[in-house]
């Protein structure tokens, strides 16, 4: 099974990450990883450090000729601003004389992690829970992405809305998504043409207009994004056990993202509205196929995929690092104060659905990998083609 692990601060040296239980074989190249890299640090709205990082992977190991050899793959994004920050970052010496950040942000880590860690200085405490985490995170999810494209299984995303500004009739997009429905990354590339990546242009337009409203305001803001999976066979994931169900396992990755509070599969929310009639897929034949002619319940049922689009959608908070700050109170002193600013994005959704199509990626790709399995591309290709 794939598992990976990310280290590294936000202003350390760089970010590390080490991905194991990835099949033998499977063609993977730093320039396959360096696009989704760049997809990553895309959108209007995102901040200073856009300009400073131009973020490329080194492969240390695991790969030999373009191709996986099985045994753990080591990746690592260096820090371009690490040398404005050697002395406050460094790994020797004792600190003394480094200024202490003692005032913790509304809403982010820094408070709850200070008391957890018992640490003085919030600095160690926010390097870490930083949304930079989430390249490597993209970094080391893209292998188990390229493996998911070996077997027909695309994955993409889209922004819904961003603030106020949301897709209030979704035909066209239904549309785009019907026409893509076979290799929906193709959607996801024609998202990448928005600035927002939202699909509509109409939407589009009043979501940028929100950003720079906002940006003036020095505030934040959040918005929804849909994660889509096409290809994917009927029987991945299980109803036997709680932990195994695929829809909990989707919902912990997508909620695992930085500033995520909300996720739902399918339309889970709005049925939760309706009547039973009104909600559950029904189940007809059509030229001695079995098939939807609806699509509710998001590709999953039972906590099992039932061979129709998987439909995920994540809803993001504003990020908690205003230009406009919040009350807080000093950890030290108690007294009540305004929150410092970090430099951050106005806003970051269109890089949250990116992230949200990698977190996805290794879900997939396990449960896929319990059902078809074995130790290199070559052998599961043959037990595929026999199950399938």
């Amino acid at each position: 099974m794939i598992r990976y692990y990310t280290a590294g601060e936000s202003h350390g040296q760089a970010l590390v990450g080490i991905v194991e239980g990835v099949p033998a074989g499977l063609s993977i190249s730093s320039e396959y990883i360096n696009h989704q890299l760049w997809r990553r640090q895309q959108g209007y709205g995102r901040g200073g450090r856009m300009r400073i990082e131009t973020d490329k992977v080194e492969i240390l190991s695991g790969v030999r000729f373009g191709k996986t050899l099985g045994s753990p793959i080591a990746l690592m994004v260096r820090n371009k601003d690490w040398q404005n920050w050697t002395e406050r970052m460094s790994v020797e010496g004792s600190g003394k004389g480094i200024e202490k950040i003692t005032l913790p942000r509304p809403g982010h880590a820094d408070f709850v992690g200070s008391i957890k860690y018992n640490f003085d200085d919030i600095r160690n405490v926010i390097d870490r829970a930083s949304a930079r985490e989430t390249a490597m995170r993209v970094a080391c999810c893209t292998i188990a992405k390229r493996f998911l494209h070996e077997f027909g299984i695309h994955v993409g995303s889209h922004v819904l809305s961003i603030g106020s500004a949301e897709l209030e009739n979704r035909s066209t997009v239904d549309k785009l998504i019907k026409k893509f429905s076979n290799e929906i990354s193709k959607l996801s590339d024609l998202a990448d043409s928005s600035e927002v990546r939202i699909l509509d242009t109409m939407t589009e337009s009043r979501a940028i207009a929100a950003i720079k409203s906002c940006k003036k305001k020095g505030d934040t803001l959040g918005g929804i994004f849909e994660v889509l999976v096409s290809g994917i066979p009927i029987g991945l994931g299980s109803y036997v056990h709680y932990d195994r169900k695929l829809d909990g396992q989707l919902a912990q990755a997508v909620m695992s993202i930085h500033a995520v509070k909300g996720v739902e599969i399918g339309d889970g929310f709005e049925n939760a509205r309706r009547f039973g009639s009104e909600v559950h897929d029904e189940i007809v034949s059509k030229n001695g196929k079995i098939t939807r002619p609806t699509n509710r319940a998001g590709g999953l049922e039972g906590g099992v995929t039932n061979g129709e689009l998987l439909v995920i959608r994540g809803a993001m908070k504003p990020i908690s690092t205003l230009a406009n700050p919040l009350r807080t109170v000093d950890i030290i002193s108690k007294k009540t104060t305004q929150s410092r600013y970090e430099r951050s994005d106005v806003c970051a959704v269109p890089a949250c659905s990116v992230i949200g199509e990698s977190v996805v990626s290794p879900v997939i790709a396990n449960a896929f990998l319990e059902k078809y399995g074995g130790d290199s591309v070559s052998e599961i290709k043959k037990r595929y083609k026999i199950s399938s």
